[in-house]
C-alpha cells in the first residue's frame, strides 16, 4: 500500500505500508482525494507547533468506504465521505461541554497522528460524513469550509449585520462564501491583486486597504499579528471581532478603544458539528466549490513538487489525487 511520508522537515519520501486493519467502531477507507493546506506547508518547513516526524500528512480528505461494521449512521461499503480529522478524547472538560474542537488531548490527522496521504487507512465511524450527491473534490473542501462555518457560528452573525473579512486567502475566501450562503453581504480587504480579483468574482466589494466604514462583525483571516491588532479599529460599537487566522506571538490591543466600543473578541479553532451543515450547503448550491481547485497532483508527484507548492501559493487549493 503506497503512502507519502514527511520524514523530516523538507523531505517527503514515498513508502509502503502493510494493509491496515480497522478496529472496533472504525471503517476501512480508501483515500480518493487529499487537499493541501497551510498546515502542511508549515510542517514541511519545520514550523508547525506540536508536530513530530516522521508523519503522513493529509487532513482534508475525501474517501470511499471499503468495509464498515453495522452502525446507526447508515455508512456502508461504497459510500463517499468527508473525514472529520479531529480525534477527541471524549472525557476532558471541553469534550464533556460539547466543545470537542477544543479537546485538551486532541489528535489531528496529519498533524499529531498519521493522516491520509496514503491509499488506505482506518477511520472512526463517527468521523465519517457521507453524501450521495457530492463529488470527491467537493468532499475534500468540506473540512476547510467547516473552519469558516465554525467561525461564523462563533460570531452569531445575523444576515442584517455589516460584515468585513480581512484577508482573502483560503480561509478568508471560505468565510466569505459561508457568510454569503447565510444571506450576509461581506466586504473584503485584501492587499494581493490576484486574491482580490478571485474573491471579487463572488460578487462582493473588495478593497486593497481599509476605509473608514466600521462593521458589526469583523473576521481576521490573515494570520498576521499586525493585521489582527489593526482589525480592532474596524469593529463597530458593540460589535464582534473573530480571529480565524492563527499567528505565533502576542497581539497588541488598544485597550481604551476595546472598552469604549465594548467589543467582543472571539477566537475560532477547528470546527465542531459543522460537517453536516456544510455538506448540506454545498448540496443545496449555497456554497459554490468551482473556484477552489487551482492545481492537481497525483500521489506519486508529491515528493518532487511539494517544495514548489510551498513557495507558490497563489491558488486556493491543490488537490492530490490518490488512485
Amino acid at each position: 500500500m503506497r503512502q507519502i511520508v514527511l520524514e523530516q522537515p523538507g523531505r517527503l519520501v514515498p513508502g509502503d505500508t502493510p494493509p491496515p486493519a480497522a478496529g472496533p467502531g472504525e471503517a476501512l477507507v480508501r483515500v480518493r482525494r487529499v487537499g493541501v493546506c497551510g498546515t502542511d506547508f508549515h510542517a514541511f518547513h519545520g514550523e508547525q507547533p506540536y508536530f513530530t516526524y516522521p508523519r503522513v500528512l493529509g487532513h482534508e480528505l475525501a474517501v470511499e468506504v471499503v468495509e464498515a461494521p453495522a452502525n446507526d449512521r447508515g455508512i456502508s461499503a461504497g459510500d463517499a465521505c468527508a473525514v472529520e480529522p479531529y480525534l477527541n478524547c471524549g472525557g476532558c472538560h471541553a469534550c464533556r461541554a460539547g466543545r470537542y474542537n477544543c479537546c485538551e488531548n486532541v489528535r489531528v490527522l496529519g498533524v499529531h497522528t498519521d493522516g491520509g496521504m496514503r491509499q488506505f487507512f482506518a477511520v472512526p465511524l463517527d468521523h465519517l460524513h457521507k453524501s450521495n450527491k457530492l463529488s470527491f473534490d467537493d468532499l475534500v473542501l468540506v473540512e476547510p469550509l467547516t473552519i469558516a462555518a465554525h467561525a461564523v457560528k462563533r460570531s452569531a452573525l445575523a444576515a442584517s449585520e455589516t460584515v468585513l473579512v480581512v484577508g482573502a486567502g483560503p480561509i478568508g475566501f471560505a468565510v466569505t462564501q459561508v457568510a454569503l450562503g447565510l444571506g450576509a453581504r461581506p466586504r473584503v480587504i485584501e492587499i494581493a491583486p490576484a486574491r482580490r480579483g478571485r474573491i471579487a468574482r463572488l460578487g462582493v466589494e473588495v478593497l486593497p486597504e481599509p476605509d473608514e466604514r466600521l462593521a458589526d462583525v469583523v473576521f481576521d483571516a490573515t494570520g498576521s499579528l499586525k493585521s489582527m491588532a489593526g482589525s480592532l479599529s474596524r469593529v463597530a460599537f458593540g460589535g464582534r471581532l473573530v480571529f480565524v487566522g492563527l499567528a505565533q506571538g502576542a497581539v497588541s490591543m488598544d485597550d481604551p478603544l476595546f472598552h469604549r466600543r465594548e467589543i467582543t473578541l472571539l477566537a475560532s479553532r477547528n470546527s465542531a458539528g459543522q460537517f453536516p451543515k456544510v455538506i448540506r450547503m454545498i448540496e443545496e448550491g449555497r456554497i459554490d466549490t468551482s473556484p477552489w481547485i487551482t492545481r492537481r497532483l497525483e500521489l506519486e508527484q508529491v515528493p518532487a513538487l511539494f517544495d514548489d507548492l510551498t513557495w507558490h501559493q497563489e491558488g486556493l487549493k491543490t488537490m492530490v489525487e490518490v488512485a
